[in-house]
């Protein structure tokens, strides 16, 4: 059975011509295995719905063999050269293997990498039973990707050292900045050099015995799962092999709320890496992490010793991570510009009325605006009577309508997609009726989704606002917008640049007369959005009327930056009319962007912005802590300089509009509070605050300043 997924559905089915060869596909009686079933299984599903299938051939070999690899070692931790030597033999030939169902390359690199891994495991005491001395002139590379293998045993040993003595040097740093930092009467309890650097060590000797008992559950079908994965991603970055328990936690129904620290986390070559802040969740509320950001390890207590959680299964550092409200988690985290530190988390019910759209009424000295947040566009397949995206905004635009606003800014920022069908009834409310968005499908089927209601529910000034974040579903609203000529886009240079869709396959469900257990699922990519001006979204996003600097300006994040992601291309543009009042938005785009340049906080932000991409680029990190403490003091210094943004305050009035129709009083307190956060933030929000002042621009453009009508046919 194919499963729509929910954050990437659109409208049509797959063939069932293809649907029924699929299911009824059969597979050899002396099959000797489940991995070579699932090889063979998946390279067939692939083959058939995949929206652009791919020719298995060396260069296909060559990709699939790079990507294991990395995967397995992508930091060169266990590997020798004699085993890529060995291994490397394989490069042409995983083509041929996959298709005989062969696994001989898996099973290879699997033996020679679980004695590597024992191998290390026998020697990193000894390491760790030696001081470091932190006052030699000593130095790292952690450009994993240009380092070499090691070359034996005592290569491998060196690198080990060098790596753990960085990890003890980070503990050393952290611990003597507490100690020099203690007041008169507390400096006979003061440590010694010496003492801090035992207690750094022996955190380390710690961390790794539970990093290698972790590693130690790990079975061969956790690793047989990333050699399908190396297969499966040569497709696209978003075709994915879901094993049994991965599928089982994407499926998992949320409640209404759950406890944890409101974060989304993602395990990529070997590192646990937050993709999504969950509106409303502790990270959220109290602005810890960020996307982008790497937890490197986890504590429960404060003088618990740091877990790493690299080489664990996602499922297995999640666990670590969540945990009962009101208790805390200590995160040692990664951040984008490469500075290490530790968070720390008080976990609480994230409730999902805070991932629910809501609005805020704005006041200046003469009129009211609205703003409305979407942090995404929920529905419930089941029943699309019930709570979702497009009936609550309608629900928010009327209620600020009532009070009298006089332009509308709809925030987009951090909106990952959802549902397409509240994409294009949402997309109605700010049109006459018209194509919003068209799907192209396997086989060069094209189908254009067209809101056919004529009537507009808002017609008056709208501003965008959206971010490198904002993808999928959010990219196609915003695109019509701005097709129509109907919104003015603020954000970042472009937005995520997703403009496909996938679906699941359950692959139990392909096969009759299965003996071998749960295979799993197939997220495949099956469809392809495009613009109503033909455009696909594919790569290039939506680029916004006006750009914001922020901190990812320097930095490659979307889907261009990702790995054998589906091409940009265009198709002919739908039919549609460029009707109704279209304001003259060079004027106002111009005085953005002039405000923009001149304002000094928006320049401290670039500064920032640039000198994280700068951290990124030198990878070359000093193990003598006089060098290392500087570095980490020149951060310290730049980060800083940014917290005067902290300064801004809209002269804006702020407050939530409350939509739901009961009293105030009748929410609990987590819920108020939140709500009030949310109010708080956009006081600060430099971003908002410059919507603002581009919509009350874009209110004054008098009638006569409307632009005559546009045609395309």
């Amino acid at each position: 059975m194919i499963l729509r997924i929910f954050g990437l559905v659109v409208s049509g089915i797959i063939s069932l011509v293809i649907y029924f060869e699929v299911s009824n596909f059969k597979f050899s009686s002396d099959e000797p295995n489940k991995d070579r079933l699932l090889v063979d299984l998946v390279s067939y599903v692939l083959d058939k719905l995949h929206y652009d299938p791919k020719i298995i051939n060396d260069d296909f070999s060559i990709k699939v063999y790079d990507e294991f690899i990395e995967a397995i070692d992508s930091q060169k931790r266990f590997l020798l050269e004699s085993d890529i030597e060995m291994l490397s033999k394989y490069r042409l030939l995983i083509d041929d293997q996959i298709n005989s169902s062969d696994i001989s390359f898996f099973n290879t690199a699997y033996e020679a990498l679980i004695n590597r891994i024992s191998e290390v495991e026998g020697f990193y005491e000894e390491i760790l039973d030696e001081p470091f001395n932190f006052n030699i002139d000593e130095e790292i590379s952690l450009d994993y990707e240009n380092l070499n293998y090691a070359t034996n045993l005592n290569d491998l040993k060196n690198l080990w050292r060098k790596r753990l003595k960085l990890s003890a040097l980070d503990a050393y740093a952290a611990k003597k900045e507490i100690n020099d930092d203690k007041s008169d009467s507390e400096k006979s309890q003061s440590k010694t050099d010496e003492e801090i650097e035992n207690e750094s060590r022996s955190s380390i000797k710690d961390n790794l015995k539970d990093f290698f008992q972790f590693n130690s559950e790990l079975e061969r079908s956790d690793w047989f799962s990333i050699y399908l994965n190396s297969i499966v991603t040569q497709y696209d970055p978003h075709t994915t092999y879901l094993a049994p328990e991965a599928k089982e936690v994407f499926d998992q129904n949320i409640s209404g709320k759950f406890q944890g620290i409101g974060a989304r986390l993602s395990k990529t070559k070997q590192q646990v890496e937050i993709v999504e802040i969950i509106i409303g969740g502790p990270v959220w509320r109290d602005n810890l992490l960020n996307v982008g950001d790497i937890i490197i390890s986890v504590a429960q207590s404060e003088d618990e010793e740091p877990t790493e959680i690299s080489l664990m299964k996602l499922s297995d550092a999640t666990d670590l991570i969540k945990g009962e409200k009101g208790t805390k988690v200590y995160l040692t985290v990664k951040r984008v510009d490469g500075g290490v530190e530790q968070v720390v988390v008080t976990r609480d019910v994230v409730e999902l009325e805070e991932t629910y759209a809501k609005s805020s009424i704005i006041n200046d000295d003469l009129s009211k605006y609205g703003l409305i947040n979407l942090p995404r566009f929920y529905v419930d397949f089941d029943d699309y009577g019930e709570r979702n995206a497009a009936t609550d905004l309608k629900k928010e635009i009327l209620n600020l309508k009532s009070k009298g606003i006089n332009g509308l800014i709809l925030d987009l920022r951090n909106n990952g997609g959802g549902s397409l069908k509240t994409v294009v009834d949402i997309t109605g409310f700010f049109i006459e009726k018209g194509p919003v968005v068209q799907v192209k499908s396997i086989g060069g089927r094209k189908e254009v989704l067209r809101d056919n209601d004529p009537s507009i529910l808002w017609d008056g000034p709208l501003v965008v606002l959206v971010n490198e974040f904002s993808a999928s579903a959010s990219e196609i609203l915003a695109a019509a917008l701005q097709d129509y000529n109907r919104a003015i886009i603020l954000g970042s240079k472009q937005t995520y640049g997703k403009g496909t869709v996938q679906n699941i396959v359950d692959l139990n469900n392909v096969i009759s007369g299965n003996t071998y257990g749960d295979l799993g699922s197939l997220k495949i990519t099956t469809d392809k959005f495009y613009r109503v001006n033909g455009g696909s979204t594919q790569l290039e996003g939506v680029k916004s009327d006006i750009i914001f600097p922020n901190r990812y300006s320097y930095i490659d994040i979307g889907e261009k930056d990702l790995e054998n992601p589906l091409s940009w291309d265009k198709i002919d543009p739908a039919r549609y009319n460029n009707l109704g009042k279209i304001f003259n938005y060079s004027k106002v785009i111009s005085d953005s962007k002039e405000r923009i340049n001149d304002n000094e906080y928006f320049a401290l932000i670039d500064e920032h912005a640039s000198w994280i991409k700068s951290q990124q680029d030198d990878k070359i990190v000093s193990l003598d802590y006089i060098t290392y403490k500087d570095d980490l003091k020149s951060s310290k210094t730049q980060n800083d300089k940014l917290k005067r943004i902290e300064e801004f305050e809209s002269p804006y009035i702020f407050q939530w509009n409350n939509t739901n129709d009961k009293e105030d009083n009748s929410y609990n307190d987590d819920i108020k509070e939140k709500r009030d956060r949310w109010i708080e933030s956009l006081k600060k929000d430099i971003y908002v605050n410059e919507a603002m002042n581009l919509l009350r621009d874009l209110s004054s453009v008098k009638s006569n300043e409307i632009l005559s009508q546009i045609n395309i046919d």
